[in-house]
C-alpha cells in the first residue's frame, strides 16, 4: 500500500484494526529501505497505520515452526509463517498477494487480494 501497488484498495480500509506480527513490521520496513525511502520515514508511515502490532511470541514461534512441513512445498518464508501463525493464534482473517496461500489447509480465513 505504500507504493500504491495493485490490491491495495482492498488492504486500505481493513488495515485499521488489523492484526501485524513484529516480524512481518520488521519485513515491511526493510522493503521500504530497499526502495529508498529513509528510515525515519519508513518507520513514521509504518507506525501511521491503525493497527495492533503483535510481538512474536514463542507460542506463535512453535506455530510457525510446525507449519514448515505443510508450507514447505509453497516455499513460504519465516515471514509468512510468522503472518500465519498470528492469525492462527488469533483465529484471524489473512490477507496476502501469494496466490499459493490459497492452496494452504489450515482452519484459517486467506484471501488473496491479486
Amino acid at each position: 500500500m505504500f507504493f500504491s501497488e495493485p490490491g491495495e484498495e482492498i488492504v486500505v480500509p481493513v488495515l485499521q484494526g488489523a492484526l501485524l506480527s513484529t516480524v512481518n513490521l520488521a519485513e515491511v520496513h526493510t522493503r521500504m529501505l530497499d526502495r529508498g525511502v529513509p528510515a525515519q520515514v519508513a518507520w513514521k508511515r509504518m507506525r501511521s497505520v491503525q493497527c495492533e502490532v503483535c510481538v512474536f511470541t514463542d507460542e506463535q514461534a512453535r506455530i510457525a515452526a510446525e507449519l514448515m512441513p505443510s508450507t514447505r512445498p509453497y516455499g513460504l518464508s519465516l515471514g509468512d509463517r510468522a503472518c500465519l501463525a498470528l492469525a492462527i493464534q488469533r483465529g484471524a482473517k489473512v490477507y496476502t498477494t501469494d496466490r499459493v496461500w490459497k492452496n494452504l489447509s489450515l482452519g484459517i480465513e486467506i484471501e488473496v487480494i491479486r
